[in-house]
């Protein structure tokens, strides 16, 4: 045991970030999906018998093999004693039967790749399409990266009651739809991956650019999206991994450049401002070998068009040699696939580079009455940041004034406030 001065309290939340996710897993493969929330009550209870034992009896060497140690006889009781009252899942059940079988049958429960496999097969069961997508992404948070309600609830800028209600529902359809915890197979597969890398990237993009809270960049969503699409990426069972191989490309090489996009102070770096020596090159590296390995295929989704752009963006010296006319063939190539308001916004950044900051303006003007602009900070910081370049502080300081009261990033809010000020002072 270790000493009774170990931080406990700071090492069952790191453990409930880390292991519960694996552990709800291999808990699910056995008590079925429509037991989910039976799977999500045996870790909780085991965390906390791990804060009551170790305050006491001190924390043991290896606490993660404590924790599944304790989930496992949870969990065999949990077998033996509601048998009758509950249906579990058959394949996996007969292995704990007993104390006999239990102890073999729980190691091959939790080899490594069992585990690696549980984890996929979590996370089609959590983007299964009778899900409506929010609850999709509140539930793999939840259940597979180990987030608490709060946690999500912050995240996607909503009520803990609200993140409880949509856990609630999707819980739900698992028990009435009587979801399989399983990869599905042929003609299936193939939806249902679109939904997963769909629920990664929305995951990832939170991180990225948060969307409130005091960080403008949540590294832990970032994480979690790319270690997710990696182990997915490595299934056996999962054919025509182009969209994840791409996927994966676009998120690496966007990781890269964290360290570029604030200073010490928080405060955001545009593209144009960002020391280059502080990306990442072996993320660079390994994102350029992912998009390599997703162009063997026919198909081309977005996320290889995007990740097309970002690598051009990454393996350029600086924006002066960056090759805008190739990105912005490749948004007009994006335009076929998502024509929306969000792609034309950005297609705009390129157009003012190409050819004229007017002509930019003119583009998005053409937008400006799309429901998916109208509250969308980003629209109006980017026309405040084009009529600035032109001068015309007036109208720069009036959009820079609108996406201030639309941004919800404390850091992001701050920088938007010191260029309005600049207007202000200039005029």
């Amino acid at each position: 045991m270790a000493n009774n001065e170990t931080d406990i309290p700071g090492l069952v939340t790191h453990l409930f970030r880390h292991e519960s996710g694996k552990l709800v897993s291999v808990l699910t493969k056995i008590f079925g999906a429509k037991n989910l929330g039976l799977a999500e009550d045996v870790v909780q209870d085991a965390l906390l018998d791990a804060i009551e034992q170790w305050k006491y009896k001190g924390v043991p060497e290896n606490p993660a093999a404590w924790l599944y140690k304790v989930a496992k006889y949870k969990a065999l009781n949990i077998v033996n004693h509601e048998k009758y009252k509950r249906q579990y899942s058959s394949d996996a059940v007969h292995l704990l039967q007993s104390e006999s079988t239990a102890g073999p049958g729980w190691e091959q429960l939790f080899s490594e790749q069992q585990i690696l496999d549980d984890q996929v097969r979590m996370m089609f069961t959590c983007c299964h399409p009778s899900i409506s997508p929010d609850s999709q992404v509140a539930l793999t948070l939840k259940t597979l990266c180990g987030f608490s309600i709060p946690e999500i609830a912050k995240a996607f800028i909503t009520s803990e009651e609200n993140i409880n209600k949509r856990l609630v529902r999707a819980r739900q359809k698992l028990r009435e739809d009587k979801i399989a915890f399983d990869v599905p197979a042929g003609k299936d597969l193939e939806p249902r991956l679109g939904s997963v890398l769909e629920t990664i990237y929305l995951l990832f993009n939170e991180g990225y650019a948060a969307s409130h809270g005091d960080a403008f960049i949540r590294y832990e969503l970032c994480e979690e999206a790319i270690r997710i699409a990696g182990i997915i990426s490595s299934h056996p069972l999962i054919t025509g991994k182009e969209n994840i191989y791409a996927l994966l490309s676009l998120m690496l090489l966007n990781a890269s450049r964290f360290k570029s996009r604030q200073d010490n102070d928080g405060t955001i770096i545009e593209l144009d401002g960002q020391n280059r020596s502080l990306w990442d090159k072996d993320l660079i590296q390994k994102g350029v070998s992912f998009l390599d390995r997703s162009m063997t295929g026919n198909s081309v989704s977005r996320y290889h068009i995007l990740a097309t752009i970002s690598a051009h963006h990454c393996t350029a010296a600086g924006t002066e040699t960056t090759d805008w006319q190739s990105i912005l063939s490749l948004y007009d190539n994006l335009l076929q696939i998502d024509n929306s308001a969000i792609v034309l916004l950005n297609r705009a950044v390129v157009i003012s580079r190409v050819f004229t900051v007017q002509k930019a303006i003119n583009e998005l003007e053409k937008i400006k009455n799309d429901p998916l602009i109208k509250n969308y900070q980003y629209y109006y910081s980017t026309l405040a940041e084009f009529y600035l370049k032109q001068k015309r502080l007036p109208e720069a300081g009036k959009y820079f004034a609108k996406a201030i009261e639309l941004s919800s990033v404390q850091s992001e809010k701050d920088a938007l406030q010191r260029k309005l000020s600049n207007c202000y002072s200039a005029s």
